[in-house]
């Protein structure tokens, strides 16, 4: 059996974009957690080894966790029907393994709406970074895999396998 699929919540009923209105819902403690993979070329990986994943334009992994922080606070800015947040937390851990950065971001609130795109924002945007600090190196590196692991609070709890 298909899981049912839940109406799109940000159009109205004649199907215009529209900010969600979650007035009336309850204030409870949000927490996401989502997932971006960043794989270097073989060559790449091991020049960023031995260079201590240290670019020209600086300590790559340092610049991707900061720009990851500040891409989740920016969430409502980039997307445009987010509602801005007032984020209580935002951990941004990357970790290499082998030939890639595994970068993962989560995010919490307390508040009316989740923070699952905030999550996801962070992830991205510390990807990106990455690709931006090493691009000189080369343009093979690749972004993937960018998803939602897991989130609480609200309605529902999702826990995505890794």
């Amino acid at each position: 059996m298909k899981p049912s699929i839940a109406p799109l919540s940000h159009v109205d009923e004649a199907q215009q974009p529209r900010m969600v209105d979650v007035g009336g819902k309850p204030a409870t403690r949000r927490t996401a957690q989502a997932r971006a993979r960043v794989l270097f070329p073989p060559e790449v990986a091991t020049a960023l080894r031995d260079a201590g994943y240290v670019t020209p334009k600086g300590a790559v992994l340092t610049v991707a966790q900061i720009a990851g922080v500040m891409g989740a606070k920016s969430t409502p800015q980039l997307i445009p029907l987010c509602h801005p947040l007032a984020i209580d937390k935002c951990d941004v851990a990357i970790r290499i393994e082998g030939d890639e950065a595994l970068i993962d971001c989560i995010v919490s609130c307390e508040g009316r709406t989740g923070v699952e795109m905030e999550a996801l924002t962070g992830a991205c945007i510390a990807a990106l970074t990455i690709y931006d600090m090493c691009k000189a190196m080369s343009h093979a590196i690749v972004i993937a895999d960018i998803r939602l692991l897991a989130k609480s609070g609200g309605k529902s709890d999702v826990q995505v396998a890794a």
